[in-house]
């Protein structure tokens, strides 16, 4: 988990080209966090984020 949204932008773009699926950057509570897009649940979390790592980033909304 991280505060700074820049520096989680740059490891969930680091994570989808290294694991080569999308995954999906998330806020809970005042931190960010990232997992692969297929485990996320209907979790208490804010999707922000999805990165695709054949399409770039995009808004999660």
């Amino acid at each position: 988990m991280s505060h700074d949204l820049s520096l989680a932008q740059n490891h969930a773009w680091h994570l989808a080209r290294t694991l080569m699926v999308p995954v999906i950057l998330f806020k809970v509570d005042d931190e960010y966090g990232v997992m692969p897009a297929d485990e996320l649940d209907d979790a208490e979390v804010e999707p922000l984020f999805e990165y695709d790592p054949y399409q770039g980033g995009r808004p999660a909304h």
